[in-house]
């Protein structure tokens, strides 16, 4: 990769590690409220033991990495423990050496900002091309071994956490503030990875796709492709038009087939991720 590309990854890896480490240090640790990963398990043991959770971090994420290293690749894991000492050092630097205090003592508040202060910092790590350790290692060494998927895997470490929160506690509740904590973190993952596009596919099974085409570009001003393709009767032979509409413009598309081919067939789903174009890096 170019230096620019790994001067990119590096400031992504650094705010991430900043963002992550603030909705530890001042939403979740000091509402009891467990969060999947690393951090999860940190933050219990951290109630159990009184070590330092940043430091705790450390040693549960170090040995996976050594362990996972043929898996992960030298680029990726040489990016993963930086990720780690930054994310273990803001923690640490923060809550031990800073003294900052919670930012709300309301669990739901610091439920809910703390899981999208994790998630995006997960997410920005992820964008630089490197992990903050824990479970996604673990996940992607036993998907290499196995026939179980990484989300899988992940899936049964959060499970696990949330029941070990309940326990460790002794308070069901937190099991269940750290279930929707997960939850948050997981969805603003999601979001910083694929985006928020307000895109919509579309795909219009018609006989005049000339026509539809025609007014599509006239009153939409989209440029779509065309698709050919052969029904479930061999003999019967289909097209397709596939096009990308903003969401608040599926209305205008919908008059345009109805008043051009009543017996169109429309089908509109989430566009995930769009690249080229204009859209994307």
């Amino acid at each position: 990769m170019s230096l620019r590309g790994e001067i990119r990854n590096f400031i992504l890896i650094l705010l991430g590690s900043l963002a992550l480490a603030f909705g530890i240090v001042l939403f979740l640790a000091p509402n009891r409220i467990a969060t999947g990963g690393t951090p999860g398990m940190a933050i219990l043991l951290n109630f159990l033991t009184d070590l330092p959770i940043g430091i705790l971090m450390l040693l549960i994420n170090l040995p996976l990495l050594v362990a996972g290293l043929k898996v992960l690749g030298k680029s990726f894991a040489l990016r993963s423990v930086v990720a780690i000492i930054l994310c273990s050092l803001f923690v640490d630097v923060f809550g031990g050496i800073l003294k900052f205090q919670a930012l709300s003592q309301n669990t739901l508040l610091a439920t809910l900002y703390g899981g999208i202060a994790v998630g995006t910092g997960v997410g920005l790590i992820l964008r630089g091309n490197a992990s903050a350790g824990g479970t996604t290692i673990i996940a992607r060494i036993v998907a290499a071994r196995s026939q179980f998927k990484p989300g899988q895997v992940i899936l049964v470490f959060d499970v696990f956490i949330i029941i070990a929160s309940g326990f460790v506690f002794q308070d069901i509740e937190r099991a269940l503030w750290s279930l929707i904590s997960i939850y948050v973190t997981a969805k603003c993952i999601d979001t910083i990875l694929t985006g928020t596009l307000s895109e919509k596919v579309v795909h219009i099974a018609s006989n005049r796709t000339a026509l539809l085409s025609q007014k599509i570009i006239e009153h939409l001003g989209q440029q779509g492709t065309i698709l050919s393709g052969t029904g479930l009767y061999l003999d019967e032979q289909k097209t397709l038009i596939f096009v990308t509409v903003e969401a608040r413009r599926i209305t205008v598309l919908r008059d345009i087939i109805r008043e051009n081919d009543p017996d169109a067939f429309m089908v509109v789903m989430d566009a995930a991720e769009m690249l080229g174009r204009g859209h994307g890096i």
